[in-house]
């Protein structure tokens, strides 16, 4: 008889955990319980943040919001539970939280090991580096025998070994367990560099005594797709998460905002007309009101408005749209048709 292993159990546990919540679907019990519970992150500008009265803001919060709109009925229906990046994904496989919408990468690992599904990608990123001035480096290139902030359970650990080691370069890793930790580390000086994706960079950034004396290099070393996740087994839920997301997308493409929503329900544009449950499949096909995704739009608002608000233009960030810009304006934002 083969020797048991951890791993073994560890993928045996997980393959039960997604068993029973599968027999319980999410929907009915999120619905049933009056309150989505939505996994973000411990605090990071412009994705997932708590303000000194617990109101959470971000781009990631707004696509809780959207599930929550569109499966409740009401944006406001929400559980925040913040993780740090080694809590993440047990929380989600053991049902403390209904899906993690946290920066969190999609790679095949966690896709197909972990007994989890992403839903798809709301922001696509890539790892890179933030120094300081001071240092006058201009290029990834010139970091050999740098001090390296970067947060533990995380990507980036395998993309800067990586990087480093394909360049022949060392570096002395300084391991954090939160984003708040990392970036105070980097404030006091207790390394010359910190790497994350980009788009963490820009918002650790501001938590900076001097924001203005920190600069991110132009070197981006990996792919960071960003994106929603739940568990495995449940397609319901599965399709629920998804198609939120991709409702959002469809709505920026046809021009249908969070200030035009009910003037557009008069539109004879077909696509318009299915977006917003006036025809079509509507919402029998998720198991929703056929409002569902007019919720989402009237309530939060299509992806443009979510990116350019907490990251964008609209934002402290100033975040460039860049490969997140929809499909028709240079980036590759793209869902699939709603018919």
């Amino acid at each position: 008889m083969k020797k048991i292993t951890w791993a073994l159990v560890a993928t045996v546990v997980t393959l039960v955990i997604s068993v029973g919540f599968a027999q319980a679907s999410t929907k009915d019990e999120v619905q049933k319980r009056g309150t989505f519970q939505c996994g973000v992150s411990t605090g990071l500008p412009g994705f997932s943040i708590a303000d000194e009265k617990g109101n959470w803001s971000g781009i990631d919060v707004d696509v809780c919001k959207a599930i929550a709109a569109a499966t409740l009925g009401d944006a406001t229906k929400i559980k925040y539970v913040p993780l740090n990046a080694k809590e993440r994904f047990t929380a989600l496989q053991s049902g403390e939280i209904d899906a993690l919408v946290r920066g969190t990468t999609w790679t095949l690992t966690r896709d197909s090991s972990l007994g989890l599904n992403f839903t798809g990608v709301n922001y696509y990123d890539g790892q890179g580096f933030l120094i300081s001035k001071k240092i006058g480096v201009k290029s990834a290139l010139e970091l050999d025998g740098a001090a390296v902030c970067i947060q533990s359970g995380t990507t980036s650990e395998l993309n800067l070994a990586d990087y480093f080691k394909a360049n022949n370069m060392t570096y002395k890793a300084v391991v954090f367990d939160t984003h708040d930790a990392t970036a105070k580390a980097f404030d006091n000086g207790r390394c010359d560099v910190l790497t994350s994706d980009q788009s963490q960079l820009y918002g650790l950034r501001t938590h900076l005594s001097k924001p203005e004396d920190a600069v991110v290099l132009p070197e981006v070393i990996s792919k960071e797709p960003l994106g929603p996740v739940v568990r495995q087994g449940d397609d319901a839920w599965f399709n629920i998460v998804k198609w939120t997301l991709n409702a959002m997308i469809e709505a920026e493409e046809l021009g249908v905002t969070q200030a035009n929503v009910d003037e557009m329900k008069n539109s004879k544009s077909p696509a318009v007309r299915r977006l917003l449950g006036l025809e079509g499949i509507a919402g029998k096909g998720l198991g929703l009101n056929d409002d569902w995704a007019y919720q989402i739009i009237k309530q939060v608002g299509n992806y443009g408005e979510i990116f350019d608000r907490n990251v964008g233009a609209g934002s402290p960030l100033k975040i460039a749209r860049g490969l997140n810009a929809l499909w028709s304006k240079g980036g590759i934002m793209y869902a699939p048709p709603i018919r």
